[in-house]
């Protein structure tokens, strides 16, 4: 069976570029071994991602946006502090820029790429499979899967993730290493509003990220990214939810108030790591094959976004090419794929999309994120609204 692209591993990364490809046409067959049962339950992945301004115009140009509406909840200010010590970073964009982006749980994106790329007509989603041979040559890509199907393609596209046997088996090398720390991930609910705003509070044992979630029927949400020491998080995991929302509203401080309703906890080790390419014959590595960071930027699945949108838009152009065009723009797209990283690398632009225009900095001598002394306004609700007026 032949295609127009081969796609290992249907993530987020890899549904998305599945569906971005379908919008123009082009064909796909994804190759995923895991099971959806397995990973469309709630309780599969417990993380929230920030997804920026930039990548959300993508996901609306390729019809995921729609269906995302009304279910994320936009981010309109980050605030970065020290600790719980006075000052911040405010990071407040200018006032026609719109929100800096918008937080969705990763089970509401998965669930809506994967329901997409199950409807799209140019997409062949296969779950529960495996490709057990991949042969790579000059005049195109012949994979064997464990159905016995043999398909083809002049492209393949290596979405797999951190440990992509693709990418190890195409030589590859990459550049890594480990932070030695452990990142907790949960949500639970608390008192008072986030009123949109996104938390990094830095200490000396690691940051602790505070993220903006949707209300619920159950009151005001947020999610956490707390990282901690790697040797310490099996003893984090272990505390009960009582304790452990204890030991979270202390790190915030209390300006939240009181915390509940804590969801299933888990961890993620934190490290970096960097392809040398991300390009090789017939062969293309996006999303988490070809790089990670530390997710207290905040752009890991934003730079996966950003694979997906110079891909798509080189394969797009590359339909210029006919009559021929399944070998040309292939290679015209690689091509071009290597370029725009070694642009990005070389040129500074090593985060997608720049969070803000103009960042400005609060030094007033006052706690960040606690009740004001001073005069407030009296309509207002939450500590964040208890700000003195000018």
């Amino acid at each position: 069976m032949d295609t127009d692209v081969i796609i290992l591993g249907g993530g987020l990364v890899g549904a998305t570029l599945a569906v971005a490809l379908d919008v123009h046409g082009i064909s796909t067959i994804v190759i995923d071994p895991a099971d959806p049962a397995v990973t469309l339950a709630p309780g599969f992945d417990g993380r929230a991602s920030a997804v920026a301004s930039a990548s959300h115009r993508m996901l609306d140009a390729i019809g995921i946006g729609a269906t995302l509406a009304g279910q994320g909840c936009a981010i309109r200010q980050i605030r970065v502090s020290d600790g719980l010590e006075p000052g911040a970073l405010d990071f407040v964009p200018a006032a026609d820029d719109g929100a800096l982006g918008t937080m969705y749980e990763n089970k509401l994106l998965r669930r809506t790429l994967f329901d997409a790329a199950t409807a799209a007509a140019h997409v062949d989603l296969r779950m529960q499979t495996r490709a057990t041979t991949v042969d790579r040559a000059e005049s195109g890509v012949t994979a064997t899967l464990d159905s016995g199907d043999v398909i083809r393609a002049p492209l393949l596209i290596a979405a797999e993730g951190r440990n992509s046997p693709t990418r190890e088996a195409a030589g590859i090398t990459i550049a890594r290493w480990s932070y030695e720390h452990t990142a907790i991930i949960a949500a639970f609910h608390h008192e008072r509003s986030h009123e949109d705003v996104a938390y990094e509070i830095f200490y000396a044992s690691g940051p602790f990220a505070l993220l903006p979630l949707p209300d619920d029927a159950d009151g005001h949400r947020s999610a956490i990214v707390w990282t901690v020491d790697a040797k310490n998080a099996p003893g984090m995991l272990k505390l009960g939810d009582r304790a452990f929302l204890a030991e979270a509203e202390k790190s915030m401080g209390g300006f939240l108030g009181r915390l509940s309703m804590a969801t299933p906890r888990s961890s993620y080790p934190l490290g970096f790591h960097h392809a040398a390419r991300i390009t090789d014959t017939r062969l293309a590595l996006v999303g988490d094959a070809g790089h990670g960071i530390h997710p207290i930027a905040g752009q890991g699945l934003n730079l996966g976004f950003r694979d997906v949108a110079t891909l798509a838009e080189v394969l797009v152009e590359g339909q210029a090419s006919r009559p021929r065009p399944r070998r040309r723009g292939a290679a015209r797209a690689l091509s071009a794929l290597a370029r725009t990283r070694h642009v990005h690398d070389r040129g500074g632009h090593r985060h997608a999309h720049p969070p803000v225009r103009a960042p400005r900095q609060d030094r007033q001598r006052r706690p960040p994120f606690r009740h004001q002394r001073r005069q407030r306004d009296p309509t207002a609700q939450g500590p964040l609204h208890g700000r003195s007026t000018r």
